[in-house]
């Protein structure tokens, strides 16, 4: 009789550890939708099950700690993890401690300024616009390099990064200054050169022109005028000093040019006070390394296909009526 009941006991214990292991491998789902859930850094496993649990990713809570009595020396990764179909209390283990973490691409385009990062931030939903001004304006990050920075402009480096929900707009600052700071060590590996004048120079090479190949000329242009103390009349200028007063519409008008901002470069000689956007490499080597030339102006050509350069006046303004003859509207570029 006692050797029955002992046999009938190790029947249902071997029942219920199959049952178990069983539920481990069979898919469940108990969310709607994508759910997006953060595993925090120093997570247990108690907690973690506890909170797959309660998100409706596994069933029960012993599942997950059942999971990790069978795989010891497994190490599980902290992070946002997204979870859209029914899967096993075992496939989800594995995700975890493969690090298999969620993360979404943003793609900062070169001459992108602060605002308008701030713009896709908000339009693709990652985080509120003025939250990520409001990290931008502080210039702690890159106080050690660039002491007189008064924002983060110039130093938001463009390239492609990885973000998740848990993203912070500091997180994200300090993601786009570590990627300047190892682009301006390979541009400037003995640390020469004079950082905030060299990344506002480029800021504006950036914003004149798109094509690589000229940007060596147009800085030439730049500091040929600086050299002889020449106001430099970028327009891009004008329009970031409307864009700090919350004023710009679209256009520059006689009223943005005739402004006393400090930003106005054809009110004010010499480089604006900072950076008016954030310079791509080639923009940063081409400030670096000027082309020699003697030219003092440029203008695009009719049809828009890169900027006609001239050393006079004279030839500049022959330049200049071509332009308007070809486009029968106001010419780009520098006029004067």
């Amino acid at each position: 009789m006692k050797l029955r009941w002992v046999v009938l006991l190790c029947a249902v214990g071997f029942a219920l550890a199959g049952g178990a292991l069983y539920s481990l491998y069979s898919p469940y789902r108990g969310f709607e939708g994508d759910l997006f859930l953060q595993v925090p850094k120093g997570s247990g496993t108690r907690a973690i099950g506890q909170q797959l649990a309660d998100k409706g990713v596994v069933r029960y809570p012993w599942q997950f700690w059942l999971t990790r009595a069978i795989h010891p020396g497994a190490t599980l990764q902290a992070g946002e993890y997204r979870f859209d179909r029914a899967a096993s209390v075992a496939e989800v283990f594995s995700r975890l401690g493969r690090g298999d973490v969620y993360y979404f691409s943003l793609t900062v385009p070169e001459g992108s300024n602060m605002f308008d990062i701030a713009r896709l931030l908000e339009s693709d939903g990652i985080m509120p616009a003025q939250d990520f001004l409001h990290a931008a304006e502080d210039p702690t990050l890159i106080r050690d390099i660039a002491p007189a920075a008064q924002t983060l402009e110039g130093f938001l480096f463009p390239s492609t990064y990885r973000l998740s929900h848990a993203t912070t707009p500091a997180a994200l600052c300090q993601m786009m200054t570590g990627q300047f700071r190892k682009e301006w060590k390979k541009l400037s590996p003995d640390g020469s050169a004079d950082i905030q004048k060299t990344v506002t120079l480029a800021s504006l090479i950036e914003k004149e022109t798109g094509a690589p190949a000229e940007r060596p000329m147009v800085a030439s242009v730049f500091q040929n005028r600086l050299r002889i103390g020449m106001a430099l009349d970028c327009d891009p200028t004008v329009i970031y000093a409307a864009l700090l007063e919350n004023r710009y519409s679209g256009a520059i008008h006689r009223s943005d040019l005739d402004r006393k901002h400090p930003y106005n470069t054809y009110q004010h000689a010499g480089l604006p006070p900072g950076p008016i956007a954030n310079p791509g490499a080639s923009s940063l080597a081409a400030a670096l390394n000027p082309a020699p030339t003697e030219y003092l102006y440029f203008v695009a050509k009719p049809g828009g296909d890169g900027h006609v350069f001239s050393s006079n006046l004279a030839a500049h303004d022959k330049a200049v009526t071509s332009y308007r003859h070809a486009s029968q509207r106001k010419p780009s570029g520098k006029t004067r």
